[in-house]
């Protein structure tokens, strides 16, 4: 059976000294003296006294906790994302809270209301798909609970972002498909409202003008999941005028856009070249193995918890920070 945890007041007890002055001498005050504290931290450490955390965070009006609301945790990228939260987070003392909202906008609203009950210190997050009202968020701002949104951002909220260099890195890999002989292209996306979209969109096309191949808007497809890439891809490539390359919002689309390519029993790379984003663990596991952008998912986290606990801890980096995180394409044996 395990033994209750001591108090402060079970320390005075023992020492024969007021609760008053155990609390004061665990915070190490000047007005104790170092006979008492060097007691009475002894006696804390003996018998395993640790400080009641709820009761501090009443007290305080908040808790050394931060959360996270992130779209899916099974996906590689939000993952490494965590793993990076969590480094920054644990170095600090503070402990995280992961909420999914499954990219279902409901979800995440029930996500802030519930973070704000719990007095988190901060939020990070990242949108859902069907998130378009915002809301929610500012009213985590409103609660005075600083806010630092990363990947799938919001611009009509006033607060820290940390992004990759979305367009950049879509340029780039749609540059390389040009480069290695591709002269249709297709793009899978996610929803246009997202900013992602925006940018990646924007790096497809302006690829596309610098080479001067003309845009042909039937090519580009708002799909983001391999069951949805393998039910659309197999029409596109029935048309007498099918593409030569395909670049593919995330790695899951791209390895459902593979799986099509090989059912109509094309070659890959031969026929079809296709470029992923994100470089997950996935991209290793196809055959041929993906080329892909590299999100540096773990470097995003990393940075998005700095910049919230500096907010949390006052430091400023003037009013707004918007970090962008590079990307770097990985080539392999999916293009040419």
């Amino acid at each position: 059976m395990n033994k209750p945890q001591i108090t402060i007041k079970d320390i005075a007890r023992a020492l024969n000294i007021s609760p008053s002055t155990v609390s004061r001498a665990l915070k190490n005050h000047p007005d104790i003296s170092q006979h008492t504290k060097d007691s009475v931290n002894q006696y804390a450490k003996d018998f395993h006294y640790k400080p009641n955390a709820l009761a501090l965070s009443l007290r305080m009006n908040r808790n050394n906790t931060i959360g996270v609301i992130i779209p899916e945790i099974v996906h590689y990228f939000f993952s490494s994302i965590l793993s990076g939260i969590e480094q920054i987070a644990n170095q600090q003392g503070f402990n995280v809270i992961v909420c999914q909202s499954n990219e279902n906008y409901d979800q995440e609203v029930q996500n802030t209301q519930a973070l704000i009950s719990t007095r988190v210190s901060g939020v990070l997050a990242c949108l859902a798909k069907q998130t378009t009202n915002y809301d929610h968020f500012q009213d985590i701002i409103d609660s005075d609970i600083p806010l630092v949104f990363f990947d799938r951002i919001c611009i009509g909220i006033n607060t820290d972002r940390v992004v990759v260099d979305d367009y950049s890195g879509a340029f780039a890999a749609v540059e390389y498909l040009i480069q290695t002989g591709c002269k249709r292209i297709a793009f899978y996306t996610t929803p246009f409202h997202l900013e992602i979209s925006k940018n990646r969109k924007n790096g497809y096309l302006d690829a596309l003008r610098k080479y001067n191949i003309p845009v042909d808007e039937t090519l580009i497809h708002v799909c983001d999941t391999r069951e949805e890439a393998i039910i659309i891809t197999p029409e596109i490539l029935d048309r007498p005028d099918r593409p030569d390359g395909f670049f593919a919002i995330n790695d899951h689309c791209a390895a459902g856009i593979m799986y099509a390519v090989k059912l109509a029993g094309l070659r890959i790379p031969e026929d079809i070249s296709i470029f992923g984003f994100s470089d997950g663990e996935l991209a290793k596991a196809c055959d041929p193995m993906l080329s892909t952008v590299e999100q540096h998912g773990y470097e995003m986290g990393k940075n998005a918890a700095g910049l919230l606990l500096d907010k949390i801890n006052g430091i400023t980096h003037g009013q707004y920070t918007n970090k962008i995180v590079k990307t770097n394409l990985i080539i392999r044996g999916t293009t040419r």
